[in-house]
């Protein structure tokens, strides 16, 4: 039995519209999950959860004394904690006027092969009264929130 020339079009066109739909929604969840940066706290990337050279966020404390700077460039390492595990951070730029150790903040970049993180962001909260909370979160989780009212 031969389908209706009126009938043949429609379907056409039905089809075309699923597929070029469904094109467009491959192509925005691409460009949404390149975008994802997951949250990390400092006990999970020590206990190897974290993706290697992915971009990912992770938060913590600065550890005191912890801050070692490049005196020939803007290269600065320091290690974040949430007291219960430490990762070491490398960042070269400017540092946010309110970093300082004993501070929380939220770190943006990749763990390379070496589970140093290099950041590419760096994030300090904006008040004393303010933590990030992501950080308030992992603190918590390692029995630590105690910190965060020290802030």
């Amino acid at each position: 039995m031969a389908m209706h020339p009126k009938r043949k079009k429609r379907l056409i066109a039905v089809c075309l519209i699923v597929v070029a739909a469904s094109a467009a929604i491959a192509l925005i969840l691409s460009a949404l999950s390149s975008n994802i940066n997951l949250f990390f706290s400092t006990t999970q990337i020590a206990q190897g959860e974290a993706p290697i050279e992915q971009r990912i966020r992770a938060g913590g404390m600065v550890l005191e004394n912890s801050v070692k700077r490049d005196p020939s460039s803007l290269k600065v390492e320091f290690v974040l904690t949430d007291y219960a595990n430490e990762v070491t951070v490398e960042y070269t730029g400017i540092l946010p006027d309110l970093f300082r150790e004993g501070q929380g903040i939220v770190v943006t970049g990749k763990l390379n092969q070496s589970k140093v993180f290099v950041a590419s962001e760096v994030l300090a909260k904006h008040d004393e009264n303010y933590m990030p909370p992501e950080v308030a979160d992992a603190l918590e989780k390692s029995g630590h929130s105690d910190k965060i009212e020290q802030q």
